[in-house]
């Protein structure tokens, strides 16, 4: 089977430690089931698989990927991509992701509990149900579970273009809040705003309003404007840096106005199937920035190394 793996990392060259080769087809175990890809999205966690991180104790090739949508039995599915931890089998949602147990998505052919399917829209196409498992369902935690996103929210979306921040202007604008959006660039400002966002500003930018929920995915560059830019009694809840993982905090201003900073890492099984739930219901489309064949996954790989990209970058298995 032709799969995207990486045999030795490098964190100096991540996308030149990527490659795509046939590889033995796995073998399920008890309890798992075959699943025929047909399409997969990309993550930071792959670029940082690529660059060696998480990746001892693996030895030989290692597919890569957490997100993928295929057919299972006849069945359209999508697959829930964190491993079960707790003892009755239930999942967390910092529990350990399918590639770094040996079992990335991105490959013709692969292997998964059968519990971890979960049954793709019908007005999906494969590679936007492939945009949903670590991105979408990271931002479904955040806005949902953590923050208790609603009607009359104000949302700032920190950083607009990733696969997290676009899914998070169009979930948080399903669930009736207000949304603004920050990025650097005109082009990005410009389709967050189509995408239903009120508000599109410069990073760094005075908001026309303090913001009940901040989405932070950015890090170091942006943490700063978030605290600032959070209402009394609001919530920050960070999902990663890509900008980089240490900021300074503004203790007077987090203790004066008594805002809460949340961390948020996946989502269960459960906040899974009610994200699809909830995609499907208000008939949302995952923002795909572009879609390659398996043999091209450089390309995304690149692009999202370079920060260009809006939206989820995706490969094709058909």
């Amino acid at each position: 089977m032709r799969a995207a793996h990486v045999r030795t990392p490098s964190a100096a060259d991540p996308v030149g430690a990527l490659h795509v080769g046939d590889l033995a087809a796995p073998t399920a175990p008890p309890g798992w089931v075959d699943v025929d890809v047909r399409a997969g999205a990309l993550n930071m966690h792959d670029l940082w698989t690529l660059r060696g991180v998480g990746t001892t104790g693996h030895d030989g090739p290692r597919v890569i990927g957490s997100d993928a949508a295929g057919v299972a039995g006849g069945r359209e599915v999508i697959v829930y991509p964190v491993l079960p931890t707790a003892p009755d089998g239930r999942t967390v949602p910092h529990a350990t992701l399918l590639p770094d147990a040996g079992h990335g998505v991105l490959a013709e052919r692969i292997v998964v509990p059968a519990a971890h399917l979960v049954a793709k829209p019908a007005g999906l196409s494969w590679a936007e149900a492939a945009s949903l498992p670590t991105a979408w369902l990271t931002a479904y935690r955040m806005l949902f579970t953590r923050a208790a996103v609603g009607p009359g929210r104000t949302v700032l979306v920190q950083g607009a273009g990733g696969g997290v921040a676009t899914a998070a202007i169009s979930l948080a604008v399903a669930a009736g809040a207000t949304v603004m959006v920050t990025s650097r660039s005109a082009a990005k400002r410009e389709r967050a705003l189509a995408l239903g966002a009120a508000v599109a500003l410069d990073s760094g930018a005075r908001t026309p309003e303090l913001a009940d929920i901040v989405v932070e995915t950015v890090g170091t560059a942006t943490f700063a404007h978030s605290t600032r830019c959070t209402r009394a009694g609001g919530t920050i809840v960070v999902c990663g840096g890509t900008s980089g993982f240490t900021a300074e905090l503004d203790l007077p201003r987090l203790f004066a106005r008594e805002i809460s900073v949340h961390g948020a890492t996946m989502g269960t099984l459960d906040e899974f199937v009610a994200l699809v739930g909830f995609v499907d219901t208000h008939r949302l489309r995952p923002v795909v920035d572009s879609v390659v064949d398996l043999a091209d996954i450089r390309i995304q790989a690149g692009r999202m190394l370079a920060g260009t990209a809006f939206g989820k970058l995706c490969v094709s298995l058909t």
